[in-house]
């Protein structure tokens, strides 16, 4: 961004990375995934580089107000320095985060999911998809707490699986009553409570009752956790574990 800002030019959009899926190994796939799909599209964007900090939804979910508002504050700041209008990112936590909660502190933005991003290209003709890779396969999508209930966005990944052709099956939770992956919440950074079962193994038992052959997600939080229960059903070698812009770029499964 800052390079874009030195020239004197503003790029369409800012592609928010994440802290997942600038660290996480298998969410860095999900990020050039996306990022092929965008120069594919022909997309001019830019990413903050090491100017972007962590949104703060960790921290907020976790019950730390105070350090939530610091990182908000912080990126809020560098945001506006570059008058920044539209953000897409890869993460519902961000999504939900800088759409939702950054308004209060005087961060107000245009921001969109990945799904909803690349729905809006294909439908729009600029990004072509190939539809023979998963035509007539069977694929389930797991629903984001984050886009889903919290904002309320069903359709845009599930009309991307469908325009390439996917037989859609639908878990016996889904949308509107989808059971949460067992990484919200901050819950990813913490020991499980006591219990019968963790709820990742709940979410993946459903996902394979459905007879799928991939598991399709939005969230490198849901990616990771719903990979981690195939893997201790020990499945992996049968089902795949993808975010939908790598079901997109057809790149390798997580």
């Amino acid at each position: 961004m800052a390079e874009w800002n030195q020239a004197g030019k503003s790029p369409e959009v800012l592609f928010w990375v994440g802290c997942a899926g600038s660290f996480d190994d298998r969410s860095k796939k999900i990020t050039k995934a996306f990022v092929e799909l965008l120069q594919r599209a022909n997309v001019s964007f830019a990413v903050l580089g090491p100017e972007e900090s962590c949104s703060g939804d960790p921290a907020k979910r976790a019950g730390n107000e105070f350090l939530f508002q610091m990182q908000a504050s912080t990126n809020i700041k560098t945001l506006n320095r570059y008058s920044v209008k539209k953000i897409v990112t890869a993460c519902p936590h961000c999504f939900n985060t800088i759409k939702n909660e950054y308004p209060q502190l005087g961060g107000t933005y245009e921001v969109l999911h990945h799904t909803q991003f690349l729905n809006h290209l294909v439908e729009e003709g600029r990004l072509e998809i190939d539809e023979n890779t998963y035509k007539g396969k069977k694929i389930t999508f797991h629903d984001p707490c984050y886009l889903g209930r919290a904002n309320n966005e069903y359709n845009a990944p599930r009309s991307l699986i469908t325009k390439l052709k996917a037989e859609l099956v639908e878990m016996k939770s889904c949308k509107e009553k989808g059971l949460c992956c067992g990484a919200g919440g901050a819950q990813m950074f913490k020991d499980a409570e006591k219990g019968n079962k963790e709820v990742n193994i709940e979410r993946t038992e459903q996902a394979l009752d459905t007879n799928t052959e991939v598991i399709a997600a939005g969230c490198p939080f849901c990616n990771t956790m719903l990979h981690d229960g195939v893997k201790n059903k020990e499945k992996e070698s049968k089902v795949a574990v993808m975010d939908v812009a790598q079901l997109l770029a057809q790149t390798e499964s997580l």
